[in-house]
């Protein structure tokens, strides 16, 4: 089946230099970027993507490590796309706790466990087909995407727009 997935290398991942590393793993996986930017992430944006989280303890902290309070406050935005593009991802990606991943995935490779609780797994990924079109929409937009991955419209619309001067 034909899938696509969102894959941030989140801002601890980006400091530590590791976006070549995190590359090359999932080239492993032999799917196609279709998509691809580094993303300044506000507090909304934040927010809408880890919505489902909202009620639990650990939230706030996880609203600061991605938008970068911790480190850089940047992250490289991507969509995967190919066979059983979900599953080939989050394989690679290991488990969400850096400390119970296996150490051969990216996340026991190069996670970790602060000191203060918060998890620094450097890379995220869709869990499955509903949650990685939600969260696909909210980080690109349709002509940022190589691919018509979902239905779009046409509107026009009379906005400023920056160009190269």
């Amino acid at each position: 089946m034909i899938q696509q997935t969102l894959v941030l290398i989140k801002p601890d991942g980006l400091k530590k230099s590791l976006t070549g590393n995190i590359l090359t793993r999932l080239s492993e996986t032999r799917l196609d970027i279709i998509a691809a930017k580094i993303v300044t992430v506000s507090r909304k944006l934040a927010e809408k993507h880890y919505c489902h989280l909202k009620d639990k303890p650990f939230f706030e902290d996880l609203i600061k490590y991605i938008c970068g309070e911790f480190h850089k406050k940047k992250v490289l935005a991507m969509v995967y796309y190919g066979e059983q593009a979900i599953g080939k991802v989050r394989e690679l990606a290991g488990l969400t706790n850096p400390e119970e991943a296996e150490s051969v995935s990216i996340r026991g490779a190069y996670g970790r466990i602060t000191t203060g609780g918060v998890y620094e797994n450097v890379i995220h990924t869709s869990t499955d087909e509903k949650e990685a079109e939600r969260e696909i929409k909210l980080w690109f937009e349709p002509d940022e995407i190589i691919a018509d991955i979902y239905p779009t419209k046409v509107v026009k619309e009379e906005t400023k727009k920056k160009i190269w001067a």
